[in-house]
């Protein structure tokens, strides 16, 4: 199970990578693994600044869907639109080329709710 160390982790199965006031955000490989094959991803909240733990879209899987939630307050400002026409992209390469969005991070101080590696290893028993 991949959990790569640089990046930082919500409850809820997302990554985050922090790269100065922008976050890139996605699934985990665990969260992609528990959903199945990925069919599609909606995000129609590009241009809003929306809270933290706000739903910001979907992920649809064959079985179920699931609600995304924003792991830190700010404006969304590009979704990954190769998934419209390629969600398995998800399921594939989920810290590369499977990521969802990008924001402009609002309140810097909510990245230190994040968990780490080690963290996030231990909430899903790896």
């Amino acid at each position: 199970m991949s959990v790569p160390s640089e990046l930082k982790y919500t409850k809820d199965h997302e990554w985050v990578r922090i790269d100065g006031d922008t976050a890139t955000i996605g699934i985990t490989q665990f969260a992609q693994g528990e959903l199945g094959d990925i069919v599609y991803v909606e995000v129609e909240t590009v241009d809003e600044t929306l809270d933290k733990d706000e739903v910001f879209g979907t992920v649809e899987a064959v079985k179920t869907v699931s609600d995304l939630f924003l792991p830190l307050s700010g404006e969304i400002i590009q979704f990954n639109d190769t998934l419209e026409s390629e969600p398995e992209k998800v399921n594939a390469d989920p810290y590369g080329e499977g990521w969802m969005i990008k924001m402009k991070i609002s309140n810097p101080a909510e990245i230190d709710q994040l968990l780490d590696d080690a963290a996030y290893k231990e909430l899903i028993g790896a």
